[in-house]
């Protein structure tokens, strides 16, 4: 439980960090592009926490 609770909160603090990045990015901001802000943040965010992962294990 604790284990996923961590990963939980990691992918959520990868994806509130790179989804702000973006948004600051961007420029002016609309609500589509906060929609895509967000969905590019998540997946950009799962792929930090696979490659933390994978670098940590050796």
């Amino acid at each position: 439980m604790v284990r996923a609770l961590t990963a939980g909160a990691e992918l959520l603090g990868w994806w509130a960090a790179l989804t702000l990045l973006w948004i600051m990015l961007i420029g002016p901001v609309d609500t589509l592009e906060w929609a895509v802000g967000a969905g590019a943040g998540l997946v950009a965010a799962a792929a930090a926490r696979g490659a933390r992962r994978a670098a940590g294990d050796r």
